[in-house]
């Protein structure tokens, strides 16, 4: 996990990056049609990413609307070759929905550059983004199979609460404490 450190930052989408969204979405689209995967952040899944203008328009809610919370999505960027390995949305806040099974991030990794510890980074780098925002208490969920997402999520400071069935599957609650 060291050698990701220091070659990976957030960024905010913008026409600077058009490229290297369009292929990690490719490699991830194509991945996720033929595998049983998560669509996590759902936040980079929701729109065609084709029209990159409306794409980049309405990636983030920037009120409360319709269920939907203010948000905020970042895409890490590998500095070294220059490309997108995951990204990560932050909920502002959080309605009874995100306090069931959502959380305040949704995180994920294109399918080529898992299992390299970048989701251990893109959380690290996304709970900067939260104490930015005034969140001290970050609450992160994940299926209790996922494996990868627990690890991650207990290596930047996850302490578990309960696990909840949602939809048939058990999720697991984490609180990581920023205040300290």
């Amino acid at each position: 996990m060291e050698a990701v450190k220091g070659k990976l930052k957030l960024v905010r989408l913008s026409h600077d990056y058009r490229k290297q969204l369009e292929e990690m979405l490719e490699e991830w689209t194509t991945f996720n049609a033929t595998h049983e995967a998560n669509h996590s952040p759902w936040a980079i899944f929701k729109n065609d990413y084709h029209d990159f203008n409306g794409y980049l328009e309405n990636l983030d809610f920037n009120e409360l609307k319709d269920g939907h919370v203010p948000t905020s999505t970042f895409f890490a960027l590998d500095t070294e070759r220059n490309i997108f390995v995951g990204a990560i949305n932050i909920r502002h806040q959080l309605n009874e929905r995100l306090l069931l099974d959502g959380g305040h991030i949704g995180d994920g990794v294109r399918p080529s550059q898992r299992k390299k510890g970048y989701a251990t980074e893109i959380i690290r780098l996304g709970l900067r983004e939260c104490k930015k925002l005034g969140i001290d208490k970050v609450l992160m969920v994940c299926d209790k199979e996922n494996i990868g997402s627990r690890k991650s999520i207990t290596r930047n400071g996850g302490i578990l609460e309960n696990e909840t069935e949602v939809d048939g599957k058990i999720e697991q609650r984490y609180w990581i404490d920023l205040s300290k």
